[in-house]
């Protein structure tokens, strides 16, 4: 009993008085310590990281301004200038009808008989002058594109604007072989068949 009070007396001594703790206290001290304390002497790593190899970004940019340049390049082949102030020598009488120089005027009979036959035709009904003309480049630069060596353009009945200057624009177009009202299957007096010079080859029938 008389071990027990002491020991009491003891414990409610430390409590009341700080300094008595002091050993505790210095054993808590040395138990904790900082992460900057841990990592002394430690030496970082040098970067690991790879920078985006440059070549890559260049090529892409590349592969996109030829790409554009390829589709630009495209819609100048497919946008030739007719000029409306050109006015060509066309026969005032008969059907209407054109031959390039150094072509055959056989081909002319030919358009006119039949021979040949159209496997694209472009309507110019309701379009205005620069529309029509925009869609008569693309039109042949099509056809040269795809081996069509023969094509219908159909200007309407009338004195229209269209029908009046659609010959002038077709004596211009450096691919242009020669042109002849079309006959009665593909339009009449109201179109024209036109025949289309083939890259690097000549179309004859």
């Amino acid at each position: 009993m008389k071990t027990f009070k002491k020991e009491l007396k003891a414990f409610k001594k430390q409590i009341s008085d700080p300094k008595s703790n002091t050993e505790t206290q210095g054993q808590t001290e040395d138990e904790t310590f900082s992460f900057a304390d841990a990592m002394q002497g430690v030496k970082p790593l040098t970067q690991d990281k790879v920078e985006p190899d440059k070549r890559v970004e260049l090529f892409e940019k590349s592969q996109q301004v030829s790409g554009r340049n390829i589709k630009h390049s495209k819609q100048l082949a497919a946008s030739f200038h007719f000029s409306d102030m050109y006015q060509a020598a066309l026969p005032q009488e008969g059907p209407m009808r054109f031959c390039q120089e150094g072509e055959s005027t056989h081909i002319l009979k030919q358009l006119r008989r039949g021979d040949y036959s159209p496997e694209m035709t472009l309507d110019l009904h309701g379009l205005t002058r620069e529309m029509a003309k925009a869609e008569l480049a693309a039109l042949i630069h099509t056809a040269r594109k795809e081996s069509v060596d023969c094509v219908c353009v159909m200007h309407g009945f009338g004195q229209g604007v269209l029908k009046a200057a659609l010959p002038h624009y077709l004596v211009q177009h450096p691919h242009v072989r020669a042109f002849h009202q079309a006959p009665q299957e593909y339009g009449g007096q109201a179109a024209l068949l036109v025949l289309i010079n083939m890259p690097r080859q000549n179309h004859q029938r």
